[in-house]
């Protein structure tokens, strides 16, 4: 018989991907899973801003099929703009025709990381880690919307609440709001965690002054 060859996965992306500085400049798409009480399995869409931090969903349900996959980023898209990659692995809900259609109408890109390269996708499966010891590993639920309405309230919690190491201590909440919108730019405003440079730069004309000490 003829040895039946792999299946085909959809490329997206290849390109090195560089740190994000805005939001919506890069999110993040995974899955984790747990049961209910009666032993029924569900499953949990997380996806998060890789710039602020912000866990934009927590999508629980018994099914998430690739037309879902399509649909609850589309919604995320009229809720908080169009972002400009999103980075997914090759699970087959995100390789799926409805996905591919849904990169192809919205005219953005879909970052597909390698095959068995997880740490490629740092920043949703460090985030993934807090929902599940917080949540799902400390929680029995009894049924779905027990299950969503928790996962909804840790999610308020972890975007208004939470501080966060990498952001200045601030909650991702309050980090995003150090971005103001002109001229369809995002800029940081004066209330940026970022350290203050070590010189102030020169004036124009004036050069700086020969006894200025080194950094560090």
């Amino acid at each position: 018989m003829r040895r039946r060859g792999g299946r085909k996965r959809a490329m997206g992306s290849r390109a090195p991907m560089v740190l994000p500085l805005m939001p919506n400049q890069r999110c993040s798409l995974d899955f984790v899973s747990d049961q209910l009480k009666d032993g029924r399995l569900f499953r949990i869409m997380t996806v998060v801003d890789e710039c602020t931090r912000d866990c934009l969903a927590l999508i629980a349900d018994t099914s998430l099929s690739g037309a879902r996959g399509a649909r609850e980023p589309a919604m995320l898209f009229d809720a908080h703009g169009k972002t400009q990659t999103i980075v997914g692995d090759n699970a087959t809900e995100f390789t799926s025709n409805a996905i591919l259609k849904f990169v192809d109408d919205r005219k953005f890109d879909w970052h597909y990381i390698p095959p068995c390269k997880p740490a490629q996708n740092a920043f949703i499966e460090s985030f993934n880690g807090r929902p599940c010891d917080e949540v799902l590993n400390e929680t029995l639920f009894p049924s779905l919307h027990h299950a969503r309405a928790t996962l909804a309230a840790w999610r308020t919690d972890n975007n208004t609440e939470r501080p966060h190491a990498r952001l200045g201590w601030q909650p991702p909440a309050g980090f995003a709001q150090t971005f103001s919108s002109r001229r369809g730019l995002t800029l940081r405003n004066l209330q940026s965690p970022a350290p203050a440079p070590v010189a102030q730069p020169a004036q124009t004309g004036k050069a700086q002054a020969p006894g200025l000490a080194h950094a560090g």
